[in-house]
């Protein structure tokens, strides 16, 4: 077979082509916009929440596999966004989008992902990607979408080349908010939809890596009335606030290279006594701080069935994560210690300081989507503010 060959679209209504950056070429039919996007190819394994996951500002920099293959089966909605537009550069299904078939379905999701300017591929072997993922690890790839079939492969090839990939990238800066913002909104309700905090037991500064709305939401649900604050906010400007404990969000991209100016805004904190919570990136900044170490995964953990067990109880707990880095067990301090594991892979999930208010988890316990075995965690961080007030 020719380059001519390998290169040209196998059949005359081929309309996108996934490229990865060792040559490997996968064909398809384009949805969304028409173009071509960049970024890290994962896989995750949810069977709902395709939404909320394209929403999360933790997949900036990356294009999603789902392997589930109905995809668009409940429409979108104004309701399940986690942020004010996609994060995600790309996504890859198996089957056309499917019909929406739900009572909250108010977009077709082709419709929504053009209007939104996500770039997909729909009609290629997700099974076959997924193993490529596994056995390699995720690699950098790129999405191109042309209705008239007609595609440079050569120069896509090198276009996932060039990507420097997320490791040692920064990708906080570009999805946190641009200005403080005060969030007072509580969970979903069937009934009633979102609701209001009234009379709010304590305050809480969230600093924004890349927040999650129902984080935030789970937060407020819990008693605390929220500030959430840029990711380059200032220690002064933080404790300006008054606040009675401190979260660390969830985000996306390398915590090292994050922390370049999160560290040492976060040492700070630590140092007041106030009580901390981290998750996803706000954990492995906190490892960090700690002096801890943070690596790059081999394919990551991203879906709605990861068991976590928590070791201070034994217990197990069916969560959501999505996360490529992960904190070195082996380089905390003695004064830190895990207090949850992946049952996957043995990973570390949650640390807690010995001596401080502190604790921080990799996965979601908001779910959004998933399994809401977690929420607990946003109680704990309730119960240490009350009691630090008391004392």
């Amino acid at each position: 077979m020719t380059d001519s060959d390998l290169y040209s679209p196998p059949a005359d209504d081929i309309s996108a082509v996934l490229v990865l950056a060792d040559g490997t070429i996968f064909w398809g039919y384009g949805f969304g916009r028409e173009g071509d996007t960049v970024g890290e190819v994962c896989f995750n394994t949810s069977i709902t929440g395709y939404q909320e996951i394209l929403t999360d500002p933790s997949y900036a920099g990356q294009i999603i596999t789902f392997t589930f293959p109905h995809i668009g089966n409940v429409g979108t909605n104004i309701e399940d966004i986690e942020t004010r537009s996609p994060a995600a550069r790309g996504l890859v299904i198996r089957e056309e989008i499917t019909d929406p078939s739900s009572f909250r379905a108010e977009h077709h999701l082709a419709e929504w992902t053009e209007k939104n300017s996500l770039v997909g591929i729909c009609g290629i072997d997700t099974r076959k990607l997924t193993r490529y993922i596994r056995e390699n690890g995720a690699p950098n790839g790129v999405i191109a979408y042309s209705k008239d079939g007609a595609f440079d492969v050569p120069a896509l090839i090198k276009q996932a080349k060039d990507w420097p990939g997320l490791e040692g990238m920064d990708l906080a800066k570009d999805v946190t908010r641009e200005s403080n913002e005060s969030w007072d909104g509580t969970r979903w309700d069937l009934k009633s939809g979102y609701s209001v905090l009234e009379n709010p037991k304590a305050h809480v500064v969230a600093v924004d890596y890349g927040a999650k709305d129902n984080i935030l939401r789970c937060l407020s649900a819990t008693g605390a009335k929220v500030t959430v604050v840029p990711a380059e906010t200032s220690f002064d400007d933080i404790m300006s606030h008054n606040p009675d404990g401190i979260f660390l969000s969830n985000g996306p991209g390398d915590p090292a290279a994050t922390g370049e100016y999160a560290l040492p805004i976060i040492h700070k904190l630590i140092e007041t006594g106030l009580p901390i919570f981290g998750i996803c990136l706000g954990h492995q900044l906190l490892a960090l701080a700690f002096g801890g170490k943070t690596y790059k995964m081999h394919q990551g953990h991203r879906g709605a069935n990861h068991p976590v067990q928590d070791l201070r109880t034994m217990k197990v707990e069916i969560t959501s994560m999505n996360h490529g880095f992960s904190v070195d067990g082996d380089s905390l301090p003695e004064d830190v210690k895990i207090s949850h594991i992946s049952l996957f892979d043995k990973t570390v999930c949650g640390i807690e300081h010995t001596k401080k208010p502190i604790f921080s988890v990799q996965q979601h316990p908001e779910a959004s989507p998933g399994p809401q075995d977690s929420f607990y965690l946003f109680e704990q961080f309730m119960n240490m503010i009350e009691n630090h007030k008391a004392a």
